[in-house]
C-alpha cells in the first residue's frame, strides 16, 4: 500500500515521574451519540496522561483528511489482495449501514477522542494492529462457506432476497445443465436422449453453424465493436451500449456462419465434421439448459423466499438497542454470535487484536503513564482479562504477520492434480512414442483456448486490451499452476493504469444503500467504481482460465484425436505410454 499526503502520527507525551501507571478501559459503540458523549465527558473528568484509541496509522491518517491508501500494482502478485478489500468492504458496509440508521459517522466515538485529548492537553496513542494485517489474518482465517456468506451478504444489499435467489438459480442452472448436457451426459452414454431426435446432418450442420456464429459473434462484437456512448438514448433505454456491441456481434455471427453453411463452404477448422459435431453439442446443451432452467429457477426461489423470511424475522434495530451495546451482556451475545458464524474469523478479528491493544496499554501502563482506552465495547472484556495477567499476553510480533492460506485448500488440491494431469499426459504420449508435430499442436491448442477464454472475460469485465492480453498471455501456465492466476497478472497491468484505493469501498456502500436504484443501474454504477472493476477483472480471468481448463479435455482433444486415429486411439496411445514407462522402470531396476 502507498500514502500520500499523511497526517503527523500521534506520540506520547514525556513519561511521567511514576513507576507504573494504569489503565482504564471505556468500551464504546462507534456509531452511537451517547458514547460519543460518554467519550468526551470521560476525558474531561479523568484528565488521562494518555488517551489510547482503536486506531492504526493508516486509519488515523485518513480520519486526519490523509489520502487514501492505493493498492500497490506489486501486491496482487501475493495472491489474496483483492479478496481481502472483499472482506474490508463487508466489514466497512456493515458499520455505514449502522451509521447511515442513526445518523452519526462511523468512528465518531475516535474523533471524539482525539479532539478531546487535544482540547485537555493528553496525549494521544494508536494502539490498534495495522487493519491490513487484521483484514488479511481475518480472510485467510475464513472457510470456503463463510467467505461465500460474506460475498452473498454484500449481493443482498443490492436488491432483494427472492430476486438474488432467481437470478443465480436462472444462471446457475443454464451453466450447469448445458455443461451436463453438452459433455459429460454422453460420457455416461445418455448423450443421444438428448438430441431431442435430431439425426440429420444437415440439420446439425446448421445448427453448429448457429452456435459458433453466435459464439464468435458475442466475443467478436465486445472486442472489435467501438463502445457506443448514446446507445440508451436512441434506443429509449431499452438497450445498453454493451447489449447493442454482444447481440449486433451475434447477430452478424450468425448469419455468416449459416450463410457458409448453406453455401457449403468449409475452410480449415471450419470443417462439415467440426460444425456437426457443434451442431450436436448445441442441441444437447439447448435441451440440457432449458432443463437446468427450469430446476435452476425452482431452486432459487426456494432459496430467496427462505432468505426472504429469514430476512423478515430479523427486527429492526432501534436507538435503544444501539445504546444497550456498551452493556456487557448484549456485546457477549454479539460476540458469540460472530463465533458461531466463524470462530476463526473471530480470532483473528476480535481475540487477537484483543492482545494487540492490550500489550501497547501494558507497555504505556509501565512506563507510568494513566491511560483512558477508548475501544470498542467487543474488545473491552478481552483487553481487560490480558491486562490482569500481562505474562500471559502473546507478543506482538507473534500476532502482527501476515497468516498464509491453508496449504492444501481444496481448490489448490484441485490445481495439484490438473498439474499432474497436464504433465502425465504430455509425459505419456512422448514415452508412447507419438509424434511431436502432434504434441505440439495439442501444446498450441491449450495456450489458445486457455487465452481466448481469460481474454474475452477480462475484456467482459472492462479490462484495458493489454491487462486482457496479459492474463491471456500467461493463463496456459498459471492454469497448471495452483500457486499462481491470471486474473492477478492482469490486475497488475489494469492498476498501472487505473489508480484503486480505500476510499472506494464507500463509494460501493453509497451504491449497495440506495434500495431505490434497479439493480441494472446499480451495477453499472459499481463497475465505474475502479476497486469493483479491479475485483471483476482479477475475478473473471481466473474464471475464464477454469472454464477453458475444464472444457479441454472435452471439447478440444476430441477435435484432434483424428489425426491419430480418434479418441480411442489416443486412450490407446496414453495406456502405451504407461506401459512403456512401467517397462522402462523395470529395466532401471
Amino acid at each position: 500500500m502507498s500514502d500520500a499526503g499523511e497526517a503527523d502520527v500521534p506520540e506520547p507525551p514525556e513519561p511521567p515521574d511514576r513507576e507504573r501507571g494504569s489503565v482504564q478501559v471505556l468500551g464504546t459503540a462507534h456509531v452511537s451519540q451517547a458514547s460519543v458523549d460518554e467519550v468526551r465527558d470521560t476525558i474531561e473528568r479523568e484528565r488521562p496522561d494518555v488517551v489510547a484509541v482503536e486506531l492504526d496509522e493508516g486509519r488515523y491518517n485518513q480520519m486526519q483528511g490523509g489520502t487514501p491508501d492505493d493498492i500497490e500494482a506489486e501486491d496482487l502478485l501475493s495472491g489474496n489482495t483483492v479478496f481481502q478489500f472483499l472482506a474490508y468492504w463487508m466489514l466497512s458496509y456493515v458499520q455505514s449501514r449502522l451509521g447511515d440508521q442513526f445518523d452519526i459517522e462511523p468512528g465518531a466515538d475516535m474523533r471524539a477522542a482525539i479532539e478531546a485529548a487535544e482540547e485537555h492537553g493528553s496525549g494521544v496513542a494508536l494502539v490498534d494492529r495495522d487493519i491490513q494485517v487484521t483484514i488479511q489474518r481475518f480472510w485467510s482465517r475464513l472457510s470456503f462457506t463463510e467467505k461465500l456468506k460474506m460475498v452473498g451478504g454484500l449481493a443482498l444489499g443490492i436488491t432483494d432476497p427472492r430476486t438474488l435467489g432467481l437470478t443465480f438459480g436462472a444462471i446457475g442452472g443454464l451453466l450447469v445443465g448445458f455443461l451436463v448436457a453438452a459433455f459429460i451426459a454422453p460420457l455416461l452414454g445418455v448423450g443421444d436422449v438428448l438430441l431431442l431426435g435430431i439425426t440429420d446432418a444437415a440439420t446439425l450442420q446448421y445448427a453448429g453453424g448457429a452456435a459458433i456464429g453466435a459464439l464468435i459473434g458475442a466475443v467478436g462484437g465486445l472486442l472489435v465493436i467501438p463502445p457506443l456512448e448514446s446507445a440508451e438514448e436512441y434506443t429509449g433505454g431499452l438497450l445498453s451500449g454493451f447489449s447493442i456491441r454482444v447481440l449486433g456481434g451475434i447477430a452478424l455471427g450468425v448469419v455468416a456462419c449459416l450463410g457458409l453453411v448453406a453455401t457449403d463452404t468449409f475452410v480449415g477448422p471450419f470443417s462439415t465434421a467440426s460444425v456437426e459435431s457443434a451442431g450436436i453439442y448445441a442441441v444437447r446443451g439447448s435441451a440440457g439448459m432449458l432443463a437446468g432452467l427450469g430446476v435452476g429457477v425452482t431452486i432459487g426461489a426456494v432459496v430467496g423466499l427462505f432468505l426472504d423470511a429469514a430476512g423478515a424475522d430479523v427486527e429492526e434495530i432501534d436507538e435503544i438497542d444501539i445504546e444497550e451495546m456498551t452493556d456487557g451482556d448484549v456485546v457477549a451475545a454479539m460476540m458469540e454470535e460472530f463465533r458461531q458464524f466463524s470462530p476463526s474469523g473471530a480470532n483473528a478479528l476480535i481475540d487477537e487484536r484483543d492482545a494487540y491493544i492490550a500489550s501497547h496499554l501494558n507497555d504505556l501502563r509501565e512506563q507510568g503513564y494513566d491511560v483512558l482506552a477508548v475501544v470498542g465495547a467487543g474488545h473491552r472484556a478481552g483487553i481487560e482479562r490480558h491486562l490482569a495477567n500481562p505474562a500471559g499476553i502473546p507478543s506482538r510480533e507473534s500476532i502482527s504477520g501476515t497468516a498464509s492460506s491453508r496449504r492444501f485448500s481444496p481448490l489448490k488440491v484441485l490445481g495439484y492434480l490438473v498439474m499432474v494431469g497436464f504433465l502425465a499426459f504430455f509425459f505419456l504420449l512422448i514415452m508412447a512414442g507419438v509424434r511431436n508435430v502432434f504434441l505440439l499442436k495439442v501444446f498450441a491448442a491449450w495456450f489458445l483456448f486457455n487465452g481466448i477464454f481469460a481474454f474475452t472475460l477480462a475484456r467482459l469485465a472492462g479490462a484495458r486490451w493489454t491487462s486482457a492480453g496479459v492474463g491471456g498471455a500467461v493463463a496456459w501456465l498459471t492454469s497448471i499452476n495452483p500457486l499462481l492466476a491470471p486474473g492477478w497478472f492482469a490486475g497488475y497491468v489494469e492498476l498501472k493504469h487505473r489508480p484503486v484505493n480505500v476510499r472506494d469501498i464507500q463509494t460501493l456502500n453509497e451504491i449497495v444503500d440506495d434500495t431505490e436504484r434497479p439493480v441494472d443501474e446499480a451495477m453499472a454504477a459499481m463497475f465505474d467504481v475502479p476497486l469493483f472493476r479491479l475485483i471483476m477483472i482479477v475475478a473473471l480471468t481466473n474464471v475464464g482460465s477454469m472454464i477453458a481448463t475444464f472444457l479441454f479435455p472435452f471439447v478440444v482433444l476430441p477435435w484432434l484425436a483424428p489425426e491419430i486415429g480418434g479418441v480411442d486411439a489416443l486412450m490407446g496411445q496414453l495406456i502405451q505410454g504407461a506401459e512403456n514407462s512401467l517397462e522402462l522402470l523395470r529395466g532401471l531396476l
